[in-house]
């Protein structure tokens, strides 16, 4: 079966442009990837950053599910400790009827800000932390009994249902970068994602183990574990100029590992920056796992790195300054892919995107 190959847009905000520009680049990046034949296009959730502006992927969603024709759009993903459950299934039964059959709802653990911004989301969660422990793997059963499977008989919000109703149901995701997320994803038969890109592939190889040893078919929701993996690359036309794009990254990486997160710099701030000897080793270090390069170069790489891990699709980061750059790293990448607009994520991922219907 070919690799099923996705865009995870994190909305990145570029030196010289607002966040609002970031917004903008998003909608037409996605519709971009929709005509180019990618299989889904996730946004990511972070707050009270200069980085990323997607602090509301489910607001991204609708504008993107609104003016796209077959490419599935989704959430990598609602941070669903910082809401309620009930809520979230009403805003995805919402987006499953602007595009019936397209709509992932990826969900996860992790703050996506600073412990500060969390608290600001939601006080209610820290002090269930505090006294009750962690409602996360109960969040997610009431989503899926919210999205159409229905809550325990003895559930205090099982007279509750979740607005509007609609034919099919959005397909839920578990995401994360740790052996929680994994397990969790197991014992409840979700397909799961590993943000590759945030750890380098650090515990990839072990959570992904864990989830496909623990997966429960006996859940009902899936026959067979279903994996994915969260990466960044980039694609040029030589390796030249995929070398010079990527040193924004790079030095948006020295940035982010002191804890600081500015926007993204241009090539040519990042040319002219002061390195330390440390920073230069650094990143040469950094270049040398980056998956960057030509086409088949960067797929090349990409399917080896699935086939290591067991992963049957890529969700492709591509945080690249100049957004014009951005789209040929994409074209390109199609094109090394194959991929046509009509056969979601390449041969053999059409079975994966089926519509989920709703369930009594």
């Amino acid at each position: 079966m070919a690799l099923v190959l996705s865009i995870l847009d994190q909305s990145t905000i570029a030196s010289g442009r607002g966040a609002d520009a970031a917004i903008r680049e998003t909608l037409a990046m996605a519709q971009h990837a929709d005509a180019l034949g990618y299989a889904r296009y996730w946004l990511a959730e972070h707050h009270n950053s200069r980085s990323h502006a997607g602090a509301a992927p489910e607001i991204l969603i609708a504008a993107i599910a609104a003016t796209t024709r077959r490419i599935r759009v989704g959430s990598a993903g609602v941070m669903l400790p910082h809401y309620s459950s009930l809520k979230v299934a009403e805003q995805f039964r919402v987006l499953e009827a602007i595009a019936p059959g397209r709509i992932d709802l990826g969900v996860g653990r992790a703050p996506g800000s600073d412990g500060r911004t969390a608290y600001a989301l939601n006080p209610a969660a820290a002090q269930g932390l505090l006294g009750q422990g962690d409602r996360f793997p109960a969040q997610v059963q009431e989503l899926l009994g919210w999205l159409g499977e229905g809550l325990p008989v003895n559930h205090p919000f099982r007279d509750v249902h979740a607005q509007p109703e609609v034919p099919t149901r959005p397909e839920l995701w578990m995401l994360g970068s740790s052996d929680y997320g994994a397990q969790l994803a197991a014992y409840f038969g979700l397909p799961y994602c590993f943000a590759h890109f945030i750890t380098d592939g650090a515990g990839a190889e072990q959570a992904l183990s864990l989830y496909r040893q623990g997966f429960r078919a006996e859940a009902g929701r899936l026959p067979a574990p279903r994996a994915a993996i969260a990466v960044f690359a980039l694609c040029a036309a030589t390796e030249a100029e995929a070398a010079r794009l990527f040193s924004s990254r790079a030095l948006w990486r020295l940035s982010r590992d002191r804890g600081i997160y500015p926007p993204l710099p241009t090539p040519e701030e990042a040319a002219a920056h002061p390195y330390t000897e440390a920073e230069r080793e650094k990143l040469a270090r950094m270049q040398a796992r980056a998956i960057i390069g030509t086409p088949q170069q960067v797929k090349a790489r990409l399917e080896a790195l699935a086939a290591e891990l067991g992963a049957e699709e890529v969700a492709v980061l591509t945080p690249v300054h100049d957004p014009a750059a951005r789209r040929e790293s994409l074209s390109l990448l199609a094109g090394a892919f194959g991929l046509a607009a009509g056969a979601p994520g390449g041969a053999g991922a059409a079975g994966a995107l089926r519509p989920t219907p709703a369930l009594p």
